[in-house]
């Protein structure tokens, strides 16, 4: 780096990084990978160096841990940590959801939460990075149990939210029934009603297609992505990981677009439906599956019986043209990857938040396959919460057609924004692009503001 830097290279700074925020593994992983793509930018740009931005925006701006104690339904007590994380407020209130899982860890929500400021950006909508949730698992729980939880964990995160400041959403283990109830303790607590929480209900300053949003958006990136090389979704069969929200999405989307979804999965193992998940019955049956709180996709082979469980085993091994992993982090391994391009994959679009891991995007990279990153790939769900907000401070509600179009055309612009950072000869770096775009917003934002 140029002579004015701190850091000598990208393993200095990570060193800084680790000493700082000591066994956050995942975090480490998201930070080298945005500052591995950008460091050539910032040495060429010295403002950025002279500022100091790159060691600004790794640290949040106010982190928040606090204690949830809860009763179940025999009258036990128990206690789970909440978190919100708020990272960056450079362009926007800080905006990103809230997860309920029992891996959620400090570590965990600052990687997302550092991931929801460049994906923010990228949208165009002025939000600024957060994350936030608990270690709560609702496997097993009854509604009562939930909702008891869920009003416990606003009880303390009320101080700290507001639709001007921060404005949480929905992540895995927090749908519209967990937003309802934390949204009615916020109105409880402070005596109005305001556009606190996205994700909301239909009928309640809720946005339509904002439960799909997710997966409609990394679909139309998927389109964007394959129509660079003159294809589409005609005809294409796909794979998918998950079976929550943005699998469902995308299997409508892509459906839609004339494609064919031939796998879901969970932590029990996935489906292989030869068939095609692209049924009216077989989209509610995803819903159905999600709401039993049992985190299983087995019983979808028993409903539809041309369907074929492999238990303990990932999607990637199935043949296919395109590959969406939209379930968890680091889901998708170097042997998934590698399998995948021996099968003839040509386009991985990520649903779900760094689900692949460093070595699997080295394999996607090194085959010159298109690759998709979530913060680029997924934006359409905080997109959508953007769209809600605007909704809500307008006080009117869009038709499903607007709200897909508006989502539609903001993907478009930010497969543009990456394909103009990101291209290197006759491949485009999605990574690259998508990590420089979203970072030149926030980063001449906070410069403008000063040193705060």
């Amino acid at each position: 780096m140029g002579a004015n830097a701190k850091y000598s290279s990208v393993d200095s700074f990570m060193d800084m990084v680790i000493k700082k925020n000591p066994a956050q593994e995942e975090f480490h992983q998201a930070v080298r990978e945005v500052v591995e793509s950008l460091w050539d930018f910032v040495n060429d740009n010295p403002i950025y160096l002279e500022k100091n931005i790159l060691e600004r925006i790794v640290e949040p701006e106010r982190t928040i841990m606090f204690r949830v104690p809860w009763m179940d339904d025999n009258g036990k007590i128990h206690v789970n940590r909440g978190f919100r994380i708020e990272f960056n407020s450079a362009i926007g209130p800080y905006k990103g959801g809230l997860r309920f899982h029992p891996s959620v860890n400090l570590g965990i929500l600052k990687f997302l939460g550092f991931e929801q400021i460049f994906k923010n950006s990228l949208t165009t909508l002025p939000m600024g990075g957060g994350k936030g949730g608990s270690d709560f698992d609702a496997k097993g729980k009854s509604d009562n149990e939930i909702m008891r939880f869920c009003q416990a964990f606003m009880s303390e995160l009320f101080r700290h939210i507001g639709p001007n400041t921060d404005v949480p959403a929905g992540d895995i283990g927090v749908g519209g029934r967990e937003i309802g109830y934390m949204f009615g303790m916020y109105k409880k607590l402070r005596n109005e009603f305001t556009g606190v929480l996205t994700g909301k209900g239909r009928n309640w300053g809720g946005s339509l297609i904002r439960p799909e949003a997710t997966g409609f958006g990394a679909t139309y990136f998927a389109k964007e992505m394959l129509s660079t090389k003159g294809e589409s979704f005609e005809g294409k069969t796909v794979a998918i990981s998950g079976f929550g929200n943005v699998t469902w999405g995308a299997c409508q989307k892509v459906t839609d677009l004339g494609g064919k979804v031939v796998t879901i999965s969970g932590p029990d193992g996935y489906i292989y439906d030869a068939d095609g998940i692209n049924t009216e019955e077989k989209f509610n049956y995803l819903l159905e599956l999600r709401a039993t709180n049992n985190d299983v996709v087995a019983p979808y082979a028993e409903r539809f019986p041309n369907a074929i469980f492999h238990a303990n085993k990932r999607p990637w091994e199935q043949k296919v043209d395109v590959a969406m992993p939209c379930a968890i982090q680091n889901e998708l391994n170097e042997a998934n990857a590698k399998q995948l391009v021996e099968n003839g994959v040509m386009c991985i679009s990520e649903g779900a938040n760094m689900p692949c891991t460093p070595e699997a995007v080295e394999v996607f990279h090194n085959a010159k396959v298109l690759y998709g990153p979530g913060k680029a790939a997924n934006a359409g769900g905080v997109a959508t919460s953007g769209l809600e907000m605007s909704q809500n401070s307008l006080r009117i509600n869009w038709s499903r057609e607007e709200v897909d179009e508006k989502l539609h055309n903001i993907m478009i612009s930010i497969h543009d924004a990456c394909v103009e950072y990101g291209t290197e000869g006759d491949y485009v770096d999605y990574v690259k692009g998508a990590n420089i775009a979203g970072f030149v917003k926030v980063a001449d934002a906070m410069i403008d503001q000063g040193v705060v």
